[in-house]
């Protein structure tokens, strides 16, 4: 099968596979499309936790995004783990060397387990100067509520939040309700034309490790693909929770989704 698009992404590394730039490949792969990287940290995690995050030097970061691009045109870009303003400043600058329209922010704040994966100053630049320059952001719930200040409880408060995301410059919001305590999982998405909720029926498991970096990596090669953005968003969360419900059972902390169940979701809804 020829790849239907070519998809770079610019995120930080799992080593247990589940999330990170591991989990990406994978979605993309399994989807369809060809996966291009560019490294921003390596860390050293498990089912459990993450051990240890090591920075990628931002000049590295740059030669990774601009030597790939300059050979190999991405169609769409994903962004994962920034974890300083001085990778995010050298991700901006690349950006708009390369010139693609269709960027993805998946802004990673806090592991699975809990460990933290971004600075607050990376978080001010993040907010000021990157999200202008994004097609779709896909924040979790904490991670909207830091990015507005405000807190989140239900999706009236989902949807005043992505407002607030709306009027920082980016297109395209989809804030994920994952974190609610509700028998249901309620996805918001929003733009200035356009207000849907996604609702599905939360599966119950701990194994979840990766979903975020899983649902924006989808949408992404959907979006590539030259599908509109909310199908191309309500097609991820199919995608996920498929991956979700497919159990690997790994670990014995938050486990891996399976990825390799998009063979069957690529057949009834490409």
């Amino acid at each position: 099968m020829k790849p239907r698009s070519k998809i770079l992404i610019i995120a930080g590394s799992d080593s247990s596979g589940g999330a990170g730039i591991q989990a990406d490949i994978k979605t993309v792969t399994s989807l369809g499309s060809y996966a291009m990287t560019a490294l921003t940290a390596i860390t050293a995690q498990n089912s459990t936790g993450v051990l240890s995050v090591v920075s990628i030097n931002p000049k590295e970061i740059e030669k990774q995004i601009l030597f790939t691009s300059k050979d190999m045109k991405p169609d769409a870009v994903k962004i994962g783990m920034l974890h300083s303003s001085k990778v995010i400043n050298s991700i901006i600058k690349t950006l708009k060397k390369i010139k693609v329209k269709k960027i993805i922010l998946d802004p990673v704040m806090v592991a699975k387990g809990g460990a933290k994966l971004i600075n607050n100053s990376a978080v001010r630049v993040l907010k000021k100067n990157l999200i202008k320059k994004v097609f779709l952001i896909t924040p979790n719930i904490p991670e909207a509520e830091v990015l507005t200040d405000m807190s989140i409880k239900n999706t009236k408060d989902m949807k005043k939040a992505a407002n607030i995301l709306l009027k920082l410059g980016v297109k395209n919001v989809l804030i994920k309700g994952g974190h609610s305590k509700s028998k249901y999982v309620e996805d918001v998405f929003l733009n200035k034309n356009d207000f849907v909720i996604f609702k599905n029926k939360k599966i119950k498991t701990k194994n979840t490790h990766g979903t975020g970096c899983t649902l924006s990596s989808a949408i992404t090669t959907f979006l590539s693909c030259g599908k509109p953005i909310k199908k191309s968003c309500e097609l991820g969360i199919k995608y996920v929770n498929q991956a979700i419900k497919n159990n690997l059972n790994y670990g014995k902390g938050h486990g891996p989704i399976n990825h390799l169940n998009t063979i069957k979701i690529d057949k009834i809804y490409i």
